[in-house]
């Protein structure tokens, strides 16, 4: 008889339960695994057995929310998540999977999904003393699983015990802690806000409503404290969201990238249910790829939010898409670009691809210890199209990097490790030194043989660097940062990057980052030019990249109008 989990695989594959590619691949992955198991490649293998030990001892569970008490009974996927985790072993018999990343819609049974291994793991797994800890952005949201254990304990006289004799479980509710009679573990809320733990070394973690997390330090903590463990598992159950400079979407993208075959991480589980790209999100078909625990009243619900976010659009439209049909959104409706687009945009050409070739400069200049960005533009034909080629840099004060790392909660350490950003360590550390970016732009004209044919800068904050910048006998062009004057670069640049006629390297993700911040503002006439909605979204990069497409742009159609670039007549006053 095939167990539940391979069942349940094979239904999706077939095309028996509904279900979108994402989905579709975590479970062709199971069964591909299966068919390979035991191998030099693959020493990893199935046990069924142990995959039913976590899905029999989830329905001995009563619900006791509602109007009476009732069994529990998992769906489908409950039994693929759980059994999954529980089943692959290693070759030494340990459990495969040390991380997990299941994004559903709202609604679908996140919170049952971490309390049941929450309670498996603490104190029915064999382990002794296991430290267990639901986590959250705070100490409170972090209760929400502990709750759900609480209410399956206080639901059966054999977990919490009655006035004559203790029960397997012992509730600490003021204390936010569950005590595991049996393993003499600890179940624990664990929030940031909570105080430093010793010893911290999770056998089960859940992280709840990760994509409310603006960065990645609680997933790091349980991460960093499970290294010498031979088991564990860190678990992820949420539903998309907003922010995609978010670690919790760069997580996504990297599970995206496992289902898809593209990454080999064999410790890694995935479990996605999303919509595929090119569905109608108003078709009533599609909704169940997103709502895994589907029943009649799920559809009714999905029904009236679907009429109410039709109708109203803005943010119902985005809260309808993110949590009920589980894609990440962006948030604003000013936002600059489609980051799908963008993406597609992305290669592995650097400028060694490009030695000897002809290209445009645009500088972003800080004001005091901000990013200073340089870009360059390169224009070529392929096969009779003009495209483009654009390289990113920028620079930061040594004494300001820790600091931006706290404020803008970006890893401007990593980004200098990767060579993508620059620490000026001169006039204090304090205050990017041009000298740098000249030095930066004399290396690479001379390494790559480059021809600059004219760099674009904003004028404000360059007068201090006007002087260095003839040392490199390149005409330079003060580029006005109005609506007026940036509109056309502005809007140009977004279309062919839709066009894919925009390359970037890959590897360039504070590139991306800025162009994730830049959102749209206007003047009265309907002109834009990119803005950010908070100081430390950081949008220098890609200002820069304006500042150069605008003298690329122009090359496109002749010579450049130096006069273009430097009129500040009352009009543009007026207009800015």
């Amino acid at each position: 008889m095939v167990d539940r989990v391979t069942s349940y695989a094979f239904d999706v594959c077939i095309g028996k339960i509904p279900a979108g590619l994402s989905q579709r691949q975590a479970c062709n992955r199971h069964l591909r695994d299966i068919e390979r198991q035991n191998t030099e490649d693959f020493p990893y293998y199935w046990d069924s057995e142990a995959g039913q030990e976590l899905i029999e001892f989830a329905e001995t569970l009563t619900i006791a929310e509602g109007e009476e008490p009732q069994d529990l009974r998992l769906y489908g996927f409950q039994d693929f998540i759980f059994g999954s985790w529980n089943g692959w072993k290693t070759s030494e018999g340990y459990r495969r999977f040390r991380t997990s990343y299941v994004q559903v819609a709202r609604q679908n049974g996140k919170s049952l999904g971490n309390a049941v291994p929450t309670m498996y793991y603490g104190n029915f797994d064999g382990y002794n003393y296991p430290q267990i800890y639901c986590t959250a952005t705070k100490e409170l949201q972090a209760r929400i699983v502990l709750k759900e254990c609480f209410k399956f304990i206080n639901a059966d006289p054999e977990l919490a015990g009655d006035v004559y004799e203790d029960g397997l479980f012992t509730i600490k509710d003021y204390a936010s802690k569950i005590l595991c009679n049996i393993s003499n573990g600890e179940i624990r809320a664990l929030g940031r806000d909570t105080k430093s733990i010793d010893g911290f070394r999770p056998y089960f973690a859940s992280v709840d409503e990760y994509h409310l997390h603006k960065d990645n330090q609680m997933y790091k903590l349980l991460a960093d404290g499970t290294k010498k463990l031979k088991q564990c598992l860190i678990s992820v159950i949420t539903t998309a969201g907003f922010d995609l400079n978010s670690p919790c979407f760069s997580l996504y993208e990297y599970c995206k990238k496992i289902l898809a075959g593209v990454v080999a991480d064999e410790t890694q589980f995935v479990f996605i249910c999303e919509l595929d790209k090119d569905d109608d999100i108003w078709d009533e078909n599609n909704w169940v790829k997103a709502n895994p625990l589907w029943t009649d009243q799920t559809l009714n619900s999905l029904r009236a939010e679907a009429i109410k976010a039709r109708a109203m659009g803005g943010e119902d439209l985005r809260n309808f898409l993110t949590k009920s049909l589980n894609q990440w959104v962006q948030f604003a409706d000013n936002q600059y670009m489609n980051l799908e687009h963008w993406k597609n945009c992305a290669s592995s050409k650097t400028l060694e691809d490009f030695k000897g070739f002809s290209c445009y400069a645009g500088l972003d200049l800080s004001s005091g210890g901000d990013l200073t960005s340089l870009a360059l533009i390169f224009p070529y034909v392929e096969n009779h199209q003009r495209k483009y080629f654009v390289h990113s840099h920028s620079f930061i004060p040594k004494n300001r990097v820790a600091e931006h790392i706290k404020t803008d909660k970006a890893p401007y350490d990593i980004w200098i490790r990767d060579k993508l950003l620059t620490v000026t360590e001169t006039l204090g550390g304090i205050k990017t030194d041009y000298k740098y970016i000249i030095k930066y732009l004399a290396n690479l004209i001379l390494d790559y043989d480059l021809e600059i044919k004219m760099i674009g800068y904003d004028p404000h904050n360059a007068s201090a660097f006007l002087g260095d910048l003839e040392e490199l006998g390149v005409d330079s062009v003060s580029i006005t940062q109005s609506a007026r004057n940036l509109n056309d670069a502005t809007v140009d640049f977004r279309l062919e990057v839709e066009a894919m006629n925009v390359e970037y390297n890959e590897k360039n993700e504070l590139l991306t980052w800025s162009v994730v911040n830049a959102k749209t503002v206007s003047n009265s006439f309907g002109e834009i030019k990119l803005d950010k909605d908070l100081q430390t979204k950081r949008i220098d990069p890609v200002d820069a990249i304006i500042d150069g497409w605008k003298l690329a742009m122009s090359s496109a159609v002749g010579s450049v109008d130096v006069t273009e670039f430097t009129d500040e007549d009352f009009l543009d006053k007026l207009w800015g």
